[in-house]
């Protein structure tokens, strides 16, 4: 029997439309990290980006979408349902890589900009940054 996981993290846009990628244990990703008891989801994800990336004053914006994925950890066989958030932040803000998370560097990337990154990043990342620019780029 799978351990289940229930995650949150954030599409985290700035003021020039480029969203924060982090680089972690080899590979392209974004902020994101496991819900504690007592909080909701999306103070799950807002807390989780503020702590990976230092980032202050989060907007917290619309639900992009729930990615779930399976992997093995010590052994241990993980389902893990990660809801993401569309977030703005303002301002020139310092970042701060958490690398007791193995996060080594953070990086704004304009949507024209990703396609280097997409190809060092796992299936889902691609998945929901996808679905990310697909629903902010339709015209109303």
């Amino acid at each position: 029997m799978p351990v289940k996981i229930v995650a949150a993290g954030g599409i985290v846009e700035n003021e020039e439309g480029k969203i924060l990628l982090q680089y972690r244990r080899g590979k392209w990703d974004l902020p994101k990290g496991k819900l504690d008891e007592g909080e909701t989801i999306e103070e799950c994800a807002v807390r989780e980006v503020e702590e990976e990336t230092g980032l202050k004053n989060i907007q917290l914006g619309e639900l992009v979408g729930v990615t779930n994925h399976h992997y093995i950890e010590q052994g241990e066989n993980i389902d893990k349902e990660t809801h993401w958030f569309a977030m703005k932040v303002s301002g020139e803000q310092q970042l701060v890589p958490q690398t007791e998370e193995d996060i080594l560097e953070l990086r704004w990337a304009a949507e024209n900009e990703l396609q280097p990154y997409l190809l060092n990043t796992f299936p889902n990342i691609i998945e929901i940054i996808e679905k990310y620019f697909d629903d902010h780029n339709q015209v109303n």
